[in-house]
């Protein structure tokens, strides 16, 4: 088994793959792989966990649709009367809300230095480890990169 990767013989500072329009697009494409990677795990959060709330809570949901008030409310998201429900539906709201400002943060003011740096460090142990990193063919040998 061969171990030639067409990176292996270039120097590893952050200057030089900074200036690497390659290592750009592969910093790219792996941002672009955590917000899928994020928005995946919110999707089975919901499938999983916001569902089984739900579905706990629809005597309570039935009750405020016929006679909302807000003791009512108090009384279906209490911790008290329904503690498993009402951690389970907070918990996936928390996260949905968690990614959604983390996304638009991105959008809005850009990435973060420290995220960059930590997407640049996570590119460097994908390209050290090869082949053997599941994310090494979807990342680093991309046919869109190509």
């Amino acid at each position: 088994m061969e171990n030639n990767h067409e990176f292996s013989d270039r120097p590893l500072d952050s200057v030089s793959l900074q200036q690497d329009p390659r290592f750009e697009q592969e910093v790219q494409r792996l941002h672009e792989y955590t917000v899928a990677a994020r928005w995946v795990l919110v999707l089975l959060l919901w499938l999983t966990v916001g569902s089984f709330s739900l579905w706990a809570l629809r005597d309570d949901i039935r009750l405020l649709s016929e006679h909302f008030t807000w003791a009512s409310l108090r009384y279906a998201l209490s911790l008290r009367y329904n503690p498993i429900p009402a951690i389970g539906l907070t918990f996936t709201v928390s996260m949905t809300v968690a990614v959604l400002v983390w996304q638009s943060r991105n959008i809005l003011f850009g990435m973060p230095q420290s995220e960059r740096s930590r997407l640049e460090q996570q590119l460097l142990r994908i390209r050290q480890q090869g082949p053997s990193h599941p994310l090494y063919s979807w990342i680093v040998q991309s046919p869109r990169l190509k």
